[in-house]
């Protein structure tokens, strides 16, 4: 609703002063609150359902830098009440519909909670935070409302907003304000200046260094709005025009990433929107970097470039997108270990772990400015590779690849020297305590509670170093170097033979969580022994029988797989690893089964997932708590989960290839099927724009009887072979 506004009398300008004095209104009524992300770039934004950010692990966020700690609005000196909140289906525009309690005018002039309606409407576009505020005035009166905004920015580095103490902390410059505008600023210990300039469109009655007031006539059945940006510096004066530009520039380019890769689309409306958020949400973290597209981990934590959540992501969409994986192979060969560094652990040929930009990280107070604590990213770096090759069949690229693959290799065989295993132990007491996916300081562990000692082998890792041998084996042999082939996969053989001698537990019918530094196994049955089925390393009577563990009461809560079973001594449904539920997780021990033909379970997991999604309004977090699934409830949120989570949103697209038994021979041209299946509820589903080669074709899947077909549309730009086995 528009309309203009008649000018009121000066009188009905003046301030009550009980509500000029007032505090903001903690006491006020407020709906439990989830919380939205934004982002672009290295900047993101995380507010509450209120749109309001309050500095309790939100804020605005630049180069791993909160710029803005606080960004609250007020009514008539309260809060407002909520009356809903969403994201756009592209994660552009974030939108909050509120209305105001009981408030007084600016005049004295008493407005029932209800009729005014406040919408806030908000974006990030190249390094700045838009936002668009309209009042809506559906009283019987015109009134002249005081419109407060109350902002700080502590300049704090994201590992202090995540609990880090610090002894010392740079200096905190006085605010400068001027007509419609004030300048935050902070000069850090690294002598980096950071600013956060707070603009607006039109001229604040009242400017203070932390707070701006705005009376705003309103008309009864009129609307006035106005904007702000927060940036880096001082730009035009917010308007119309720039918000529009700014989100027209923002939807293209969200547009132009959702189009990398193949789509989905099936006879299920619910389950349509459960993809399409999945691939949104993959895209909104996907940041295009000078090596090429790159799956941030998730917001707010782990907004940046992690190397095991990279390639992970990647492996998810390489059916789908394998440009993906060609982004992440290249950032991490850019940025490989080439010097020995104990406070980094880097070793020459290890792949980075983890890259940070703030100010903690550029003064050394924590490692991970670029960290290579993690024991499992280079085999997996290897392994996507192969996993490349084998979809694209682009040997040109491995080619230039194969110098870094080489080197990743030979730490791999190095670091494994001491037990044939490839083991972890940090090098300072600064680094990672556990060094695999499940790196909290308890998540191994020996039945009996006791902590092993190091150097570890976890199991799942002793898999991923298997493939990524024989992967490597077989692209050595394409490049017609028979000798390094022979040598590549004898060892890889060797890997195979030695975990199945040295981890597998006869009593527990599955494979030990890992080898502490004295050889004796972790007797603890977890998820982890499913990663090994997804490498293809256990023989098949062995992979039926983990499997069997999976799929029982103690993994499988009804919601997805437990990481823990809910035996072991530190089985917690609500602890970061023991026993709460990671879709990834799923998802990889899922293709495990898959691979080694447990389809129909296949199937129930993924419809457990997909319901789990539902509840979670589309959007999968990072994990969720591990009680076991009752009818009528809800699944159980992990209350400071990442979401959205790259692996998480890319877990659905690793779970429907493992429904649908989809392999594409990047070598040969061709689409594999093996033995399809459909999710529950669903009776056809498309693939399009399936590339192959240099053509693209759609792949149709749907429900005849009690099988399900599988045949290409007639449209499609050139002859590919489809092999379909059921």
């Amino acid at each position: 609703m528009t309309g203009s506004t008649e000018a009121l009398p000066l009188d009905e300008r003046k301030l009550d002063p009980a509500i000029a004095l007032a505090a903001l209104d903690e006491t006020a009524p407020r709906e439990p609150h989830r919380l939205f992300a934004l982002k672009h770039g290295d900047c993101f934004a995380v507010a509450d359902a209120y749109g309001d950010i309050r500095g309790v692990g939100d804020g605005f966020f630049r180069d791993d830098t909160r710029v803005l700690s606080e960004f609250r609005l007020t009514i008539g000196g309260r809060s407002t009440s909520l009356l809903g909140a969403s994201l756009s289906q592209d994660n552009v525009l974030f939108t909050t519909n509120l209305t105001n309690l009981p408030i007084r005018s600016a005049g004295g002039r008493d407005i029932p909670q209800g009729g005014i309606h406040i919408e806030r409407v908000r974006l990030i576009w190249q390094d700045r935070l838009f936002e668009r505020i309209t009042l809506s005035n559906y009283s019987q009166v015109h009134s002249t409302l005081l419109l407060s905004l109350h902002f700080a920015a502590d300049f704090r580095d994201m590992f202090e907003v995540r609990g880090s103490t610090r002894l010392k902390r740079g200096t905190a410059r006085t605010a400068e304000t001027d007509e419609n505008s004030v300048v935050l600023r902070y000069e850090g210990l690294d002598k980096l200046v950071r600013s956060s300039v707070i603009s607006f469109s039109q001229a604040p009655d009242q400017l203070e260094a932390g707070r701006a007031d705005f009376f705003i006539a309103v008309t009864k059945r009129s609307s006035k709005v106005f904007y702000i940006e927060v940036g880096a510096e001082l730009a035009d004066r917010p308007d119309r025009q720039r918000f529009r530009a700014a989100a027209a520039r923002a939807r293209f380019a969200m547009r132009a990433k959702r189009r990398h890769g193949a789509t989905l689309h099936s006879s299920g409306r619910v389950f349509n929107d459960w993809v399409e958020r999945a691939r949104a949400d993959v895209a909104l973290l996907t940041t295009e970097l000078a090596t090429g597209p790159y799956p941030y981990a998730g917001i707010p934590w782990f907004s940046t470039a992690f190397g095991r959540d990279g390639v992970i992501s990647a492996l998810q969409m390489l059916w789908l997108n394998p440009g993906l994986a060609r982004g992440v192979l290249s950032f991490l060969a850019h940025h490989q270990a080439t010097e020995t560094s104990p406070f980094s652990d880097a070793e020459p040929g290890k792949i980075m772990h983890e890259t940070r930009k703030g100010e903690m990280a550029a003064l050394s107070e924590l490692p991970f400015g670029r960290y290579y604590g993690g024991v499992d990213t280079t085999p997996l770096y290897i392994y996507l590779a192969c996993a490349y090759a084998e979809r694209t069949g682009d040997m040109a690229f491995i080619d230039g690849l194969w110098p870094s693959l080489c080197a990743a290799a030979e730490w791999t065989q190095r670091a494994s020297q001491r037990s044939g295993f490839l083991t972890y132990q940090r090098a300072a007491e600064s680094g990672l305590a556990n060094q695999g996916w499940k790196d909290s300081f308890d998540s191994v562990f020996h039945a009996d509670g006791r902590i092993p000692k190091g150097p570890i082998a976890l199991v799942e890792v002793q898999g991923y170093v298997f493939a990524a041998l024989k992967g490597l084996g077989k692209l050595a042999r394409r490049r017609g170097d028979e000798q390094a082939a022979d040598r590549l996969e004898a060892r890889a053989e060797e890997m195979r033979e030695a975990v199945e001698r040295a981890f597998w537990i006869d009593e527990l019918e599955t494979y030990a969580l890992a080898l502490d530094g004295n050889g004796e196994p972790c007797k603890v049955r977890t998820s982890n022994a499913g990663h090994l089925l997804y490498m293809g390393l256990p023989s098949s009577e062995r992979a039926q029988k983990v499997a069997e563990q999976l799929l029982s009461a103690s993994f499988h809560s009804g919601w997805g797989l437990r990481t823990l079973a809910d035996d072991a001594i530190f089985f917690n449904p609500m602890s970061y690893h023991n026993g709460s539920i990671w879709p990834h997780d799923t998802a990889l021990c899922t293709a495990g089964m898959a691979r080694y033909g447990v389809r129909d379970h296949v199937v129930r997991l993924m419809s457990g997932t997909f319901e789990a999604a539902v509840h979670f309004n589309m959007r999968l977090p990072e994990l969720y708590c591990g009680f076991t699934r009752a009818p009528g409830e809800a699944p159980i949120a992990y209350p400071v989960a990442c979401l959205p989570q790259a692996w998480s949103a890319g877990a659905a697209f690793m779970l429907m290839q493992a429904c649908l038994g989809i392999e594409i021979d990047g070598w040969k041209g061709e689409i594999r099927v093996d033995r399809p299946r459909l999710p529950i509820g669903i009776d056809s589903l498309t693939v399009r724009h399936l590339q192959v080669g240099q053509v693209r074709v759609d792949l149709t899947f749907e429900r005849v009887g009690d099988r399900v077909a599988a045949f290409l549309a007639d449209r499609h730009e050139g002859l590919v072979p489809l092999i379909v086995t059921t």
